[in-house]
């Protein structure tokens, strides 16, 4: 995990994005112990109050669950909910970015296809379209 100090976005922001991140790929499984503040402030290099933001955030979405005298656990259903916000909101805005920058540099339909199909084949990412 790591913060970009020179993005426009808060650090605080990008500390809960690569918390969801580790839920979604599995890195903090559901049920189990989260990252500490303290320990993300130590590894990230960040004021412990930034890092207690960034979790803030998270527990008040319902991805962590923070109980008094416990530690603080990844909610169940939390991986499910992410990819699923991730798939209606974040890649939505993705693509329109996408489709607005291929049009702005006059990009094709086909073009762009063809960039994506590329970019799945070198990943080994399943089917190309």
């Amino acid at each position: 995990m790591r913060v970009d100090f020179d993005s426009i976005k808060p650090i605080y922001l990008q500390i809960a994005e690569a918390i969801e991140d580790d839920i979604i790929v599995g890195r903090l499984p559901e049920g189990n112990p989260a990252y500490s503040q303290l320990i993300l402030s130590k590894e990230l290099g960040v004021n412990p109050a930034t890092a207690a933001k960034g979790i803030n955030v998270l527990v008040q979405n319902g991805t962590l669950i923070k109980e008094r005298g416990k530690s603080m656990t990844v909610a169940e259903g939390a991986k499910e909910k992410l990819i699923s916000q991730r798939q209606k909101n974040g890649l939505h805005s993705l693509v329109a970015e996408l489709v607005t920058e291929a049009q702005k540099i006059e990009l094709s339909k086909d073009d762009v296809v063809a960039m994506i199909n590329q970019y799945y084949a070198q990943n080994g990412r399943g089917t190309v379209l």
